[in-house]
């Protein structure tokens, strides 16, 4: 299989062929992105009861996994699991706005870190068009920023739309990193003796 050579980072001739689905992929997380930021109080709410359901459907598991294990000494672990995933879960469906401040903090640490890890890693990985992925960290970054300086008012509307944000931009960066493949494999068809096959 030959490779094509991308800023010192070997690409295999069968990711440039496939640069349409993540052009597919860029362009279906940037029209979320928007939906978020037009609706974001829908998409706080909607996130609190699917996190809430994701929580107690957990419990349910849990609960389940406990009678199966039968007299094990990881039982009373296992009913932990279904107190701790069920009252959190049915908190969240009960009560989504007082979710939603509590959960703004977290979403402000995962953007901070989620951010850092971007502008890090992406130039000692080699990525390709590594450019956009520190762009979208730093943004990441000054969205949880933002998100800390204004709670727990910004409990309603920041969740739905900076993490709407967050998708229109690494919607950005995947159809940046699909033109840039199209354009390897472009290049690469031109370059006498490279065989794509």
């Amino acid at each position: 299989m030959s490779q094509l050579n991308v800023l010192a980072v070997d690409v295999p001739d069968k990711l440039g062929w496939s640069w349409r689905w993540f052009l597919t992929l860029g362009v279906g997380l940037g029209l979320l992105g928007v939906l978020g930021i037009v609706y974001s109080t829908t998409t706080t709410v909607v996130s609190m009861y699917l996190c809430g359901g994701t929580l107690v459907a957990a419990a349910l598991i849990e609960a389940v996994n406990a009678f199966l294990v039968g007299k094990w000494s990881g039982f009373f672990l296992h009913l932990l699991g279904v107190l701790l995933f069920g009252v959190t879960g049915f908190l969240l469906l009960t009560y989504p706005s007082l979710g939603a401040e509590g959960i703004t903090e977290l979403m402000a640490a995962y953007f901070m870190v989620g951010g850092m890890f971007e502008v890090i890693a992406p130039p000692f990985v080699g990525l390709p068009d590594a450019g956009w992925h520190v762009f979208n960290g730093v943004v990441s970054i000054v969205l949880g920023l933002l998100v800390m300086s204004q709670w727990p008012v910004s409990g309603l509307w920041a969740i739905g739309t900076f993490v709407g944000i967050d998708l229109l931009f690494r919607g950005l960066t995947w159809t940046m990193f699909a033109l840039g493949l199209r354009e390897t494999r472009r290049g690469a068809s031109q370059t006498p003796g490279v065989d794509l096959q």
